[in-house]
């Protein structure tokens, strides 16, 4: 199975804004953390708040926020959300035209693996994302340690 760049956008961005805790992050900071185009995340973003994920802030104090705490976003439900189409063959969806559909064992058994696969994300939240690698996404990200959550007490790249 192959993930759709959306998703894997949506995952950085829930990500990023995971690690930024209450600070207000925005779409160009994001893009730049990550390398990707601003255009793109744009869209993503829009879905992102449109289906409940975030919180996006409009003018000068701008920004975007998580909506949920991590905990409770689950990495299957965001998945199901931002795929369009979970169909990993042909005779998975309505237009199906395979001449060997009525004798073939194929669906059930991908059917039984896109299960599991959707189960296995279930277990994990945006918050079993982060971890104790969290202070390294902060250097990869290049969010600076002053800008952190008021919750935490030290700067994870303090010596």
């Amino acid at each position: 199975m192959h993930l759709t760049r959306f998703t894997d956008y949506s995952l950085r961005v829930l990500i990023y804004l995971a690690v930024k805790g209450e600070e207000r992050s925005t779409i160009q900071e994001i893009a730049s953390s990550f390398d990707v185009s601003r255009n793109h995340l744009m869209k993503v973003v829009q879905d992102l708040s449109h289906k409940g994920y975030i919180t996006a802030f409009r003018g000068k104090n701008g920004g975007l926020l998580l909506k949920k705490p991590p905990e409770t976003i689950r990495l299957g439900k965001l998945v199901r959300d931002t795929e369009n189409d979970l169909q990993l063959v042909e005779c998975f969806g309505e237009d199906n035209e395979c001449k060997i559909t009525p004798a073939c064992r194929l669906k059930p058994i991908l059917a039984e693996a896109l299960r599991a696969f959707l189960a296995v994300l279930d277990k994990y939240t945006l918050a079993d994302m982060l971890g104790p690698q969290e202070a390294q996404l902060v250097q990869l990200l290049r969010i600076e340690p002053l800008t952190r959550s008021k919750t935490d007490t030290a700067s994870p790249l303090a010596p």
